[in-house]
């Protein structure tokens, strides 16, 4: 993880909107409609929070079809585990030096 994807994983838990759409994901994958009922916030708006954490790698969206044909969009939580220390910093730091190519490169992995 370089330090522009640690920055962008920090901003999408940073908002008390994107905690509380992780939090009613904890318990499995909803679609947006009821997510936003959950939430008590405009499907917009939603859209905008599971976009920040989707690029950050903190959830998963799938649309699939209803027995009645509607498309419904699902989303999940991905696998994370946030860890942050000098040494998360320093990695991240040594990640943009080193560049996309160095054979060492864990991506995907959460730390």
């Amino acid at each position: 993880m370089n330090s522009e994807e640690l920055l962008a994983l920090l901003s999408a838990v940073g908002h008390a909107q994107r905690l509380r759409v992780i939090g009613e994901l904890a318990d499995g994958r909803l679609y947006v409609s009821e997510l936003a009922r959950r939430l008590e916030m405009s499907r917009p708006l939603l859209y905008m929070h599971l976009d920040r954490l989707e690029k950050a790698g903190l959830v998963a969206g799938r649309l699939e079809l209803s027995e009645d044909g509607k498309a419904l969009k699902y989303f999940e939580l991905a696998p994370f585990e946030l860890k942050l220390n000098v040494a998360t910093v320093l990695a991240a730091l040594q990640e943009d030096r080193s560049g996309p190519d160095d054979p060492n490169d864990l991506k995907g992995t959460r730390t």
